[in-house]
């Protein structure tokens, strides 16, 4: 079980990522009514929560949702204009006026009447779609509509072709199987969150707070109950208690904070900062400068609930479990809520979930089989050395707060290889508690170090040595996610590391044009500057690929770490496109002259470099999260469609080739 401590670390760096806000998808059919006439059926499925306004509404309302339909050819006429179902007509706190709109499906429907031989009708949809609390941006969908297949087309099915250069057959591949790749990475973000709250829920079983619970509680049960079956019963509703107990935290949290706003608060100064000092306060508590508690007048009122009996009287019971081991069970609660607010959606309900379920379980496994009792290793010195392991955990996952916040303000202050000196110093003094050459107030005498305790100090001092390479240039590929980008450092490279890759870009040997720099340690040419980069692409005839990132945008470094090196992906890259890096968090202020009014939030300043990008993603491309990639010719206009979060090297590879060998058409 101690091996599970550890493996905490390398499993936190799995959990981030990306989120694109997409709350309508648009499906088409046709309905043949004769053989002149088409009823065109325009069908949207809503996201819970988000609602899509109907097409006519109040003056000074929401963006009414509009159809368009391309009869430049005069092939067909409309008769009548286009239906649309009852829908709810409430007061909205939005616009604060009575606004018509639609919830979880929506179908209009279109009559038209052919005049010659048509496949298909073709057109688009400008809607806009808000929740109880924010508005997407007005968005266009293209819609098509086959009348002689007479089957269902989805405006996001369309398929590409991705090519390389003329000598290579083009590869094709769907718009939906990217969407698909992006689906997945989420889902394997929610799975990561679920796993590292399930083991952290086993670690602090093993504190000091808990695990002497287990025996004292199931015997209750036990004793308690009539038969063994009723023993069983009421050990299982004891554990599906404290599951509802901490499920109940993770949904009020997201509650408050709102799904959405939630990732929004991990490039939020001030959020990185005070979760900093509040891991730094957990991760002191644990190695044992001091206890946090809850008053002493709250476990007295709930274990007094817990003596009714019954099912609540079990609720109860849980409840004081809670709260009578909050002091091991708070800090890792307090970091698994961070760490997955700041990932956003339902993440704090699923870490909760994970965490709570490690805890039930043994309750309710060992009350079904009493015997395994006699298995569990006694109370002793060893759960708090769980305790102070945590602790040192906990230290390590602070700094990775307190740079974020360096990153967003550009301090310099905790560049790459500070990090990682911090991080080789807090390793490196926890291989010698392990040791045994470091006491702390609460350990038990020391006689011999145990076989278990000895593979674990091993396991972390491979990992501390494997970190050293990283002051000098090393990528540290298994904590991508933690230390700063390679290129925010002293030295990039650093002494002994080569450059990767054996493509030259333009003007590697030269002088830079005015605006680019180089990242490390790719060596790739990129700007900062839209306007700079857009003007050298003009004159070097090359696409430009837009890259909306952030200094604290963990799946951005994964996508820079581990999909760019890439041999086929960097040669792109480096010869065949000029990158321009735009980041949304960049809390530099913006020129005097180039303060201008926000186009989303009628009456507010733009004053920051990132927020300059930001509502250019959120307006231009309909997106708002990162990373985001764009790749578009000299007059600015997409030569495909965008990409968010794609770790398959060989999909970005494809992706990035299509744009390319549209560009030279």
């Amino acid at each position: 079980m101690k091996h599970i401590l550890f493996a905490l670390l390398f499993t936190i760096s799995l959990s981030g990522f990306s989120q694109i806000l997409d709350p309508v998808k648009w499906s088409t059919s046709v309905e043949k009514i004769s053989d002149t006439e088409y009823k065109l059926i325009s069908t949207a499925d809503i996201d819970t929560s988000w609602h899509l306004y109907a097409q006519f509404v109040p003056e000074n309302g929401p963006i009414p949702t509009t159809f368009i339909y391309d009869n430049s050819e005069e092939t067909f006429s409309l008769e009548g204009n286009t239906l649309e179902g009852k829908g709810r007509t409430i007061f909205d706190p939005v616009f604060e006026m009575q606004i018509k709109f639609f919830e979880g499906q929506a179908q209009f429907e279109q009559l038209i009447k052919v005049s010659s031989a048509i496949n298909k009708v073709e057109g688009f949809v400008e809607y806009m779609v808000c929740d109880d609390t924010q508005c997407m941006p007005p968005t266009e969908v293209e819609l098509e509509f086959i009348l002689e297949e007479n089957n269902a087309v989805t405006s996001a099915s369309t398929t590409t072709a991705v090519a390389g250069n003329a000598k290579e057959t083009p590869v094709k591949i769907s718009e939906k199987h990217i969407e698909k790749e992006e689906s997945s990475a989420t889902n394997k973000g929610l799975w990561s969150i679920f796993f590292i709250a399930f083991l952290s829920g086993f670690a602090a079983l093993l504190t000091p707070c808990v695990f002497p619970m287990i025996p004292m509680t199931v015997s209750f049960f036990t004793k308690q109950s009539k038969n063994k079956a009723a023993g069983i019963k009421n050990a299982i509703i004891y554990g599906v208690s404290i599951i509802v107990i901490y499920v109940l935290l993770g949904s009020a949290v997201t509650g408050i904070f709102g799904a959405s706003a939630l990732n929004a608060l991990s490039t939020n100064v001030w959020f990185n900062v005070i979760f900093f000092i509040l891991l730094v306060v957990f991760a002191v508590s644990f190695l044992g400068a001091f206890e946090i508690v809850l008053p002493n007048s709250w476990a007295n009122k709930v274990d007094s609930q817990a003596d009714r009996g019954g099912l609540v009287g079990i609720f109860f019971m849980a409840l004081a479990l809670a709260i009578v081991s909050f002091s091991c069970t708070g800090p890792i609660v307090g970091t698994l809520l961070v760490e997955s607010a700041s990932k956003g959606g339902i993440a704090p309900i699923i870490g909760m979930f994970g965490f709570s379920l490690a805890i039930a379980l043994p309750f309710a496994l060992f009350a079904a089989f009493p015997g395994w009792l006699n298995s569990l290793p006694k109370s002793g010195g060893w759960l708090n050395t769980v305790k102070v392991v945590l602790g040192f955990l906990e230290l390590a996952l602070a700094f990775k707060f307190l740079s974020n916040a360096d990153l967003v303000l550009q301090l310099h202050i905790l560049e790459r290889e500070v990090f990682i000196a911090i991080w080789i110093a807090v390793f490196g003094t926890l291989v010698f508690y392990l040791f045994g050459k470091i006491q702390l107030p609460h350990d038990s005498p020391l006689p011999h170090i145990s076989v278990g305790r000895l593979s674990l100090g091993l396991i972390v001092l491979s990992f501390t040595i494997y970190m050293i390479p990283g002051l000098w240039g090393a990528p540290l590929n298994i904590i991508s996610a933690f230390p700063p980008p390679q290129e925010y450092s002293e030295s990039p490279y650093g002494v002994g590391f080569s450059k990767v890759g054996g493509f030259a870009s333009t003007d590697t040997h030269g002088e830079l044009p005015e605006g680019a720099h180089l990242l490390a340690p790719h060596d790739i040419m990129a700007f900062n500057d839209y306007d700079k980069g857009v003007a050298y692409a003009k004159k070097v005839g090359k696409p430009i690929m837009l890259d909306f990132t952030g200094w604290a945008c963990v799946n951005c470094r994964k996508m820079e770490q581990n999909v760019w090196p890439e041999p086929s992906v960097l040669s792109i890259l480096k010869n065949d496109v000029v990158l321009i890096s735009l980041y949304v968090d960049d809390k530099r202020p913006l020129a005097e002259g180039d303060v201008v009014d926000s186009q989303l939030k009628p009456g507010k300043k733009l004053k920051y470099i990132g927020q300059k990008w930001s509502e250019m993603q959120t307006i231009k491309y309909k997106s708002n999260s990162q990373p985001f990639y764009v790749i578009i010719d000299h007059d600015e206009e997409k030569l495909v469609e965008p990409v968010a979060y794609l770790p398959d090297a060989t999909l970005y590879k494809n992706w990035l080739k299509e744009g390319v060998l549209k560009f030279k058409k």
